[in-house]
C-alpha cells in the first residue's frame, strides 16, 4: 500500500471519529433540550390542571352552598306547614275533647 493511500485512510478514519464525536455531542445536546422542553411542558400542564381543579372546586362549593340554602328554605317551609297543620289538628282535638267532656 502506498503512503498516500495509508494517509488517506488515516485521514478518513480521523474524520469519521470526529464526525462521530460531533454527532454524539449533538445528540446529547438535543436530548438535553428535549428533556428541558418536556419538563417545561409538564410543568405548564400541571399548572393548568391545578387551575382547573381550583375552578371546579369553587364551582362545586358554590353549587353545594346554593343547594344547602335551598334545602334549608324548603325544610323551613315544610316545617311551617307541618306546624300549622299540627296547630289546627290540636285545636280540633281540643274542641273534640272539650265537647265530649262537657256533653259527657
Amino acid at each position: 500500500m502506498s503512503l498516500s493511500a495509508i494517509r488517506s485512510i488515516t485521514e478518513a478514519e480521523e474524520a469519521a471519529k470526529k464526525a462521530k464525536l460531533e454527532a454524539q455531542a449533538k445528540n446529547k445536546q438535543d436530548a438535553e433540550l428535549t428533556e428541558r422542553e418536556c419538563l417545561a411542558s409538564i410543568a405548564e400542564s400541571l399548572s393548568q390542571a391545578e387551575g382547573e381543579v381550583r375552578h371546579l372546586r369553587r364551582e362545586a362549593e358554590l353549587k353545594a352552598e346554593e343547594y344547602a340554602i335551598n334545602l334549608a328554605s324548603n325544610t323551613a317551609n315544610k316545617r311551617a306547614v307541618i306546624a300549622a297543620h299540627a296547630e289546627s289538628t290540636k285545636e280540633a282535638a281540643v274542641s273534640f275533647i272539650v265537647e265530649r267532656i262537657v256533653s259527657g
